[in-house]
């Protein structure tokens, strides 16, 4: 059913709900993967840029924010594997979705009401409207 499943990621608890329920349709099919995306926002790479030291700093710390997603990925025994993005986190996840023909996009969401979403946008709401596969949001 669904044998490539992207979880969006990027550090938040809503992340690491996101993992769970990912977790919990990997494991009721067979052969699937989870393939963890987590977007590096341009705006914030320039910052992080400035403040480490080598590439390979930046790399470690931006390992480091999906660490608890990749735990509970280790401890399930689900096959997963990880894919870093670089732009703007809604638009990439889309068009990652879309080019690898991914057949479910699970993310998580922070519940913004209809104000603030429509003020601050939802890279949430924007995915599920423009991925072409299933989507789901977790809470």
């Amino acid at each position: 059913m669904y044998k490539h499943i992207l979880l969006a990621a990027d550090g938040s608890e809503n992340a690491v709900r996101a993992a769970k329920e990912a977790i919990k349709i990997a494991t009721c099919l067979e052969d699937s993967i989870i393939e963890v995306v987590f977007v590096v926002d341009f705006d914030k790479s320039k910052s992080d840029v400035l403040h480490s030291s080598s590439a390979e700093a930046r790399n470690l710390e931006r390992r480091k924010k999906i660490s608890k997603v990749e735990q509970l990925l280790k401890e399930s025994n689900v096959s997963y594997k990880v894919t870093f993005l670089h732009g703007t986190p809604g638009p990439e996840i889309v068009k990652y979705a879309n080019e690898q023909k991914v057949e479910l996009v699970v993310i998580g969401s922070r519940g913004l009401n209809g104000l603030q979403e429509m003020v601050l946008g939802s890279v949430s709401h924007k995915v599920m409207k423009r991925v072409n596969c299933p989507a789901l949001i977790v809470k």
